[in-house]
């Protein structure tokens, strides 16, 4: 299986890569290919709403987004890993999907598998709860087949995150795939 992971984390040796770097380990233990995509230091703009693509067509703007869409639409599934950014995903990894509109019903067609991989310094019990019913409505709305999610609470630093458990669940959920 081609499994494409949009990194959405600003901070490359952060607690959010830590999750990546154990899911993707798991998953290619299981011979899975793992394509990891840096959203964050990519060329990709906003979604200027222009609706030119027609929502199947290409986008106006020229940016990193064409190599992006290319990775998805030859994958088998999509990782999510972002940290906790006012209760939501950072801008940046938003930006990539909000671009997905220029591809929808190719998304859509694909029947992708799907994850969440995100930390947060908070731990209390509603910490993730937007973020995953927004996670949970693209996974509808774009016919994904949710594979799990790792909600890394409590991890405020790199150290901290290192001592959780979420590096071995984000290690396990790579290795069931």
């Amino acid at each position: 299986m081609k499994i494409v992971v949009l990194m959405g984390s600003p901070n490359k040796r952060g607690s959010t890569s830590i999750l990546v770097e154990n899911f993707k380990r798991g998953a290619e233990e299981r011979g899975h290919e793992v394509e990891v995509i840096d959203v964050c230091h990519a060329d990709v703009n906003p979604c200027i709403g222009c609706v030119r693509c027609g929502y199947e067509g290409p986008c106006v703007q020229q940016d990193d987004t064409r190599t992006i869409r290319a990775a998805l639409l030859g994958a088998d599934m999509v990782v999510f890993a972002t940290p906790l950014y006012y209760y939501g995903m950072t801008a940046q990894l938003k930006a990539v999907i909000d671009r997905f509109c220029a591809y929808n019903s190719s998304l859509n067609s694909r029947h992708l598998k799907s994850a969440l991989l995100t930390v947060a310094w908070n731990a209390d019990d509603w910490t993730f709860e937007a973020l995953t019913a927004h996670y949970k409505t693209l996974v509808r709305y774009i016919n994904f087949a949710d594979m799990g999610m790792v909600l890394g609470y409590g991890c405020g630093t790199p150290s901290m995150t290192a001592r959780s458990r979420y590096p071995n669940e984000a290690y396990q959920l790579g290795k069931s795939l």
